[in-house]
């Protein structure tokens, strides 16, 4: 791919890799390994020798350790951790306490996809709004920041991050992970751990293997056949281990056809590491570990948040019993140990928590840069981008505030700026900018119907725990109101209406042909304010593409008509829809979408041409037709062929996009590369994957719904 160089894009882009190098260069991998390292002596502790490999080193530690010893690797010991961890700074998610016999140095762990979650941090914007960036760079930005700040609260490891593929748009934690398709979960997913990484943080990828919902979420039994299990939930786990190598692999709740995740032999042993190879350790999420002897057999290393099964008792007695063999926990220990030997836990002193006492410049401009990427145009009718009007009517609590979700991926900022606050100062003193909570929906139209434009804005709830009880704005009243009925009343007062949605995923647009524009800005971080404000002025493109599908009803959504896939009947939930999963289940049904998965507008418009495909590659010419600089999303979509009845394919898939900034009349060449996996869907006989015969329809275009060009693959009539 070469970029354009047009500055609207372009600057976003050089903004973000310089932010990445004031992050490197200020990371402690090569200054800390270079400090003693809290091992010991290797004339007398062996494995302390940095020189030897991490394998070779965990060997010579295991055969010095007492039983007790080794069983105390395999779980954290800080019982009061996790629940303290979103308010004290010292209070760390769960720590594994070490041995200081042996040299064997504490493991600190942070709740992370969001930002750190761990006394006050900086509030990055929410994981579904990185992921509309659809830009890796911004990923690795993301988990480089995230895990800097990690590391300046003394901690080894950092909980992130979440890729789990959203079924149904419900799900109370869709704001946490990368929304509805597996190739963009997995394509964001490894940046980000690379660039946690590259900071000498380790982290944990989860939830292995299926974690769709809230509801029942502890006990719940998942039905899902072998190829939807391959094809839609387990590529970007399978993309975390093979192209990231990520450290750790967070097993769920639930079970996953009959089997416990924290002890699925045939994922956590078979999958995970047989198969993929991964060498890392497997931790528990909190309190997911069922049984002694089933999570030891099973492919647990690590309990959280403290050994509640793994402990000296239970662990003794199944070895006892012979329920479990002294090789399975010697296995266990050898994961953890050759872990943190690999990422120079034991060769550095530990880190420092003086994320207070930092410089968070970098910080702070990451959580705006990323803000700005994700931010969604999803209809204009010539309003935007601003023109110095006379004066603004703000209606809405969130216009004040900076919406997030709730759970263990909360974020407590050191400060924040409002929406009010940034476009305030952005419109500047030849701009009245009026406040109104929108409490009282008559003032609040009479505050519009004064002003030359009115931006509302509007929020869903949701969070860890809890799914939302529908997709609709008036969900959680009385607490937000009739936020829909709110919007509508505002535009009737003032044809000039724009709405800012500040939600974790999709919602309900009733009132989407009463107005001049909406904004999808997500639970925006920190930096909201500034970063809307820079958006509405056109200081920048509005960058974002939707990772999600917004429905036109309630029952329009994937898994919403029938209770047996969703919530579950007599808690078991029966993934019977298969692969049609996101914008492919409104394709496959001839569903149209509010807005569908991939779209976004710009400033400026585009133009597609030059469509050549080859088994290797498909290449396109974008080109900015429009008068202002702005940024591209070409979209890769792939119509598979089916080999029979038994194995059906939706219309389209994703396979690959790119983003490009593009100054006026400039044109990039973008390259997609294809291999044969692009190709391939999971064949349940063989139990491996297949390129099937036929005809492979090739699109590219701005959105899985508004293709700007095709050809054609293989065998085709």
């Amino acid at each position: 791919m070469r970029p354009g160089r047009g500055p609207a894009g372009a600057l976003a882009v050089a903004s973000a890799l310089a932010l990445t190098a004031v992050l490197t260069a200020a990371s402690a991998p090569g200054e800390a390994r270079a400090a003693a390292g809290r091992c010991g002596d290797p004339a007398r502790r062996p494995w302390c020798d940095a020189a030897l490999a991490p394998d070779r080193r965990a060997a010579l530690l295991l055969r010095t350790m007492t039983g007790d010893e080794k069983i105390s690797m395999l779980a954290s010991d800080d019982p009061f951790g996790g629940p303290l961890g979103g308010f004290s700074e010292n209070a760390h998610a769960d720590t594994a306490g070490g041995i200081e016999r042996l040299g064997v140095p504490p493991v600190r762990m942070a709740d992370g996809p969001a930002g750190v979650r761990q006394g006050r941090a900086t509030a990055l914007p929410a994981p579904i709004a990185l992921a509309a960036t659809f830009d890796p760079k911004a990923a690795r930005l993301y988990g480089g920041t995230v895990a800097w700040e990690a590391r300046h609260r003394g901690n080894d490891l950092v909980f992130g991050p979440t890729v789990d593929v959203l079924r149904t748009p419900r799900n109370g934690r869709t704001f946490e992970g990368f929304g509805e398709d597996p190739y963009l979960s997995a394509t964001l997913g490894v940046p980000w751990i690379q660039g946690a990484q590259a900071q000498g943080v380790m982290t944990s990828v989860k939830h292995m293997a299926v974690y769709t919902q809230e509801t029942d979420r502890l006990s719940l039994g998942m039905n899902v056949d072998p190829r939807t299990l391959r094809e839609i939930y387990l590529p970007p786990f399978e993309a975390a281990v093979k192209d990231a190598g990520a450290a750790t692999v967070m097993c769920g709740f639930g079970k996953l056809n009959g089997r416990w995740a924290c002890q699925d032999d045939a994922v956590l042993n078979g999958i995970l590491r047989s198969e993929w190879g991964f060498t890392g350790f497997v931790p528990s999420d909190h309190t997911a570990a069922q049984d002694a002897a089933g999570a030891a057999n099973g492919g647990l290393d690590m309990e959280l948040p403290f050994g509640m099964k793994y402990n000296a008792f239970l662990l003794k007695l199944a070895l006892a019993q012979k329920k479990v063999t002294q090789h399975t926990v010697d296995a266990h220990v050898r994961n953890i140990l050759r872990t943190m030997f690999r990422f120079g836990v034991f060769d550095r002193q530990a880190y420092p928590n003086d994320l207070s006492r930092a410089d968070r410049t970098a910080s702070r401009d990451a959580a705006r840069v990323i803000e700005e990427g994700g931010i969604t145009l999803l209809k204009n009718d010539g309003v935007l981008p601003l023109r110095a009007p006379r004066s603004i009517a703000l209606i809405g609590r969130a216009a004040r505030q900076s919406p997030s979700g709730f759970g263990s991926a909360k974020v407590v900022p050191f400060a924040t700026v409002s929406a009010r606050d940034g476009i305030t100062r952005r419109a500047g003193s030849g701009t009245e900018v009026t406040y109104h909570d929108g409490d009282d929906r008559g003032g609040a139209a009479a505050a519009a119907r004064s002003a030359e434009l009115a931006i509302v804005f509007a929020t869903d709830s949701q969070g860890e725990f809890f799914d939302k009880s529908c997709l609709t704005l008036r969900c959680g009243e009385p607490l937000r109101g009739d936020q829909d009925g709110l919007i509508s009343e505002v535009a009737k007062a003032n044809p000039n209406t724009v709405v800012v949605l500040n939600t974790g995923g999709p919602v309900l647009t009733p009132w989407a042909g009463q107005v001049k524009g909406i904004l999808e800005a997500w639970y925006p971080g920190q930096e909201a304010g500034d970063a809307l404000a820079r958006v509405l002025y056109g200081d920048v493109d509005p960058g974002g593409r939707l990772p999600v599908t917004f429905p036109v009803d309630e029952h329009d959504a994937p898994a919403s008509a029938n209770p047996a896939q969703y919530p579950g009947l007599g808690g078991s939930a029966t993934f019977s829809e298969g692969v049609m999963v996101g914008y492919r289940h409104y394709d496959a049904r001839g569903i149209a979408p509010r807005f569908p998965f991939g779209h976004g507008l710009s400033y400026t418009t585009f133009a597609y041409g030059g469509l050549v495909a080859t088994a290797k590659s498909v290449q396109v010419t974008v080109t900015n037709t429009g008068r202002r600089a702005g940024v591209a999303v070409p979209q890769l979509y792939i119509g598979m062929p089916s080999p029979g009845a038994e194995v059906p394919q939706p219309p389209r898939q994703l396979k690959g996009y790119a983003k490009v900034a593009l100054a006026p009349g400039r044109s990039a060449k973008v390259t997609f590369p294809l291999s044969p996996r692009s190709l391939a869907y999971w064949n349940e006989k063989a139990g491996a994957w297949k390129v099937a015969a036929g005809c492979y329809k090739i699109m590219v275009g701005e959105s899985s719904r508004r293709i700007a060009g095709s050809a054609a693959l293989g065998t085709c009539r």
